[in-house]
């Protein structure tokens, strides 16, 4: 019979550990996030986001007939920052659990204290510009919905926010506005005060 060094088997075990986690499990501090996790559980390993966004699909069967059944779903977005040397995290909860998680651009040491507004892509998502520059100064939101038809009494109707933001970056510079839909950056435009 062979002996093992416990030394061996302690490596082994963690090789084994680290075959088990799914390769996207978020980690806050010793803590794992997997997919399924509801979002009480979430807070409680990883503390409150910095920003959270929400949104609404109205799932309809049976429209038009006799019977007709609708679904409401609702998704969360949440945002974390776990400082400069590390990615931004985007977790998407529908109905209360996580669903997807996505990595951005690298963190901040502190929310707002890196924005450059020049330097941000159409397509980039609302938490991360808040990250980097904080909240605006003014924001308003209108809501408009897709509807999906699959000609057999079925729709699908899909809240998606337009949002435009303003911020203030000083007395004697222009406001700079910011438009979204459905939480991404569309344009930056600049505005007399």
């Amino acid at each position: 019979m062979t002996r093992f060094d416990p030394g061996l088997r302690a490596l082994a075990a963690l090789a084994l550990l680290a075959i088990a986690l799914p390769a996207q499990a978020l980690r806050c501090g010793t803590r794992v996030v997997n997919e399924g996790d509801r979002d009480l559980a979430v807070r409680e390993r990883c503390g409150e986001p910095y920003y959270t966004e929400q949104s609404y699909a109205l799932t309809v069967r049976g429209a038009d007939g006799p019977y007709e059944v609708q679904d409401e779903t609702v998704y969360d977005v949440w945002y974390y920052n776990f400082g400069p040397r590390r990615l931004l995290v985007r977790l998407l909860f529908r109905d209360g659990r996580l669903a997807r998680e996505e990595t951005l651009g690298y963190g901040v040491n502190a929310i707002g204290e890196d924005c450059n507004l020049d330097a941000l892509e159409r397509g980039t998502p609302a938490g991360e510009v808040v990250a980097h520059c904080g909240e605006p100064a003014s924001r308003s939101t209108q809501r408009r919905q897709i509807v999906r038809r699959d000609g057999r009494g079925n729709e699908r109707y899909r809240d998606v926010p337009q949002e435009m933001w303003v911020y203030d970056l000083g007395p004697n510079r222009l406001l700079r506005v910011l438009r979204f839909d459905g939480g991404h950056l569309e344009s930056v435009d600049s505005e007399r005060r």
